[in-house]
């Protein structure tokens, strides 16, 4: 049989949507079952499973917590891209960094940042419009799997796309011999993003106080109460008159009072 496509039933893939939902807080639809067959079929064939049940067995157990991660990763990794919606980055470039008073260390954070191309390219512009002040950038995501790939900065070349030309010839480097064909962030940009793998939906320690928070594009998969939840987390870690952004498609409408809306998908905590 191709495992990975072997048939799952309606109690299997439920059994998923709820242990997804506890563990991530993601709300998996029935749409997404075909994504889910084909990210998870892969591990039926390597345990040589024939159903869906006897891996949920084995990752619900509590005794493979390796394989658990494994499958977090497959069902919670998001597609993301260099300067994806420019317009926040235009907004740090032009109102938070220009409007920026104080001596302190100026902090962002990049909630969910998959593979790092959002941090990185907030580290870029930080670099451009924030050298003569001290400033850090922080990532972190559910999944280890884009953790490591975020901390290594290595990139495919047709992934460059939306790094503008004078950030790309400054703060990247051309790959050579086994790196060929793929683009490397600068050691020394590298050096100032932190990378660390946290879960929005339960409470967030050891991570200090931002100037700015990115929470884009994830918020899609949750639902009202666990939107409410991971914003109530991350609030604490937001200094006042500090900056919480959006994706396009996402709002925070509804979901807390404790920000202040200046536009859409742009909020501020009031003083």
């Amino acid at each position: 049989m191709n495992h990975s496509e072997s048939p799952i039933t309606d109690q299997e893939f439920a059994l998923f949507q709820k242990l997804i939902y506890k563990l991530a807080g993601i709300s998996l639809s029935d749409a997404k079952r075909v994504l889910l067959v084909g990210r998870l079929g892969r591990r039926l064939a390597h345990y040589k499973f024939d159903t869906y049940s006897q891996y949920y067995r084995l990752v619900s157990s509590g005794q493979h917590p390796d394989e658990l991660q494994q499958m977090i990763d497959l069902l919670t990794t998001n597609e993301t891209y260099f300067f994806r919606e420019p317009q926040h980055f235009d907004f740090l470039r032009d109102v938070i960094l220009k409007e920026r008073r104080g001596a302190g260390t100026f902090r962002i954070w990049s909630g969910a940042s998959s593979s790092g191309e959002e941090a990185y390219s907030m580290a870029m512009v930080l670099a451009e419009h924030c050298s003569d002040s001290p400033w850090e950038v922080f990532g972190s995501d559910i999944s280890l799997t884009v953790l490591a790939r975020a901390q290594a900065g290595v990139y495919a070349q047709e992934r460059i796309s939306g790094i503008p030309p004078g950030y790309l010839r400054k703060y990247c480097l051309k790959g050579v011999r086994s790196q060929e064909g793929k683009l490397l962030i600068d050691n020394q940009l590298k050096q100032r993003v932190r990378f660390a793998q946290v879960n929005l939906t339960l409470p967030i320690t050891g991570v200090g106080d931002f100037d700015v928070i990115f929470l884009r594009n994830v918020m899609i998969y949750f639902d009202a109460e666990t939107k409410r939840k991971v914003i109530e987390n991350m609030l604490p870690h937001l200094k006042p008159e500090g900056y919480f952004i959006v994706g396009h498609s996402e709002s925070l409408h509804g979901i807390s009072n404790r920000l202040q809306a200046l536009k859409p998908t742009i909020y501020r905590r009031p003083r």
